[in-house]
């Protein structure tokens, strides 16, 4: 009998064409959050995302209808236009897609391959990176955590705290911790943050930098 995770992801891209992957936006910025922040990089944001966050800052990115599906080798191509080593594949949610043949061919050209994931589907590719970011409108998928470099958390409430500790409990000893406030409510949440990454230094603190530098 067919996997029930097998069927979801042909459902997921019955709508693509052949060799190609629905693109919102590509720019080339710096990272701007979590273990890599300053780091010049190429983004690829595709477009698509069933998770819904309420305080998403990219809600256009959700439906991947009405974006242009791009062809692989044209966004290998266009990476390579750029100086950094760095591509990251972001969303939306990117791991609703079959990311093999993009990483494989961005990996050939000697690109490094990032990813920024929920976690919700089952993770395809090849990757250097691996940023987990949960979320508590809908579960990760089973056996992401093992795959995750970095974890990083998004605070909007103070039960977040919680909900970070459930998952730093299932990621590998390795993985860089993170906990981020969510942008429109950072002027409450960071004062919090400082204060729990001083009582668990484990953890550190992610902030959105490329929106103080106005930056994509």
């Amino acid at each position: 009998m067919e996997k029930i995770q097998d069927i979801q992801a042909k459902k997921r891209i019955s709508f693509l064409k052949q060799g190609h992957l629905p693109v919102m936006e590509k720019f080339y910025t710096l990272q701007g959050e979590g273990y890599h922040t300053g780091e010049a990089a190429y983004f690829i944001r595709l477009a698509g995302c069933d998770v819904g966050c309420v305080w998403c800052d990219v809600k256009e990115s959700w439906q991947a209808a009405g974006h242009p599906q791009e062809p692989i080798t044209g966004l290998v191509a266009s990476a390579m236009e750029v100086n950094s080593p760095i591509t990251v594949i972001t969303g939306g949610e990117p791991a609703m897609y079959d990311l093999t043949e993009l990483t494989q061919e961005l990996q050939a050209k000697g690109k490094r391959t990032h990813i920024e994931t929920s976690g919700v589907h089952p993770l395809t590719g090849n990757w250097h990176w691996v940023c987990l970011s949960p979320k508590k409108f809908r579960a990760p998928a089973q056996g992401i955590h093992e795959r995750a470099d970095e974890l990083k958390v998004v605070i909007y409430h103070k039960s977040d705290f919680a909900f970070a500790e459930e998952h730093a409990a299932k990621v590998g000893g390795a993985c860089k911790l993170f906990l981020q406030p969510e942008w429109g409510r950072v002027n409450q949440m960071l004062p919090l943050i400082i204060d729990y990454v001083k009582e668990h230094p484990q953890w550190r603190i992610s902030l959105q930098t490329h929106k103080y530098m106005n930056i994509p």
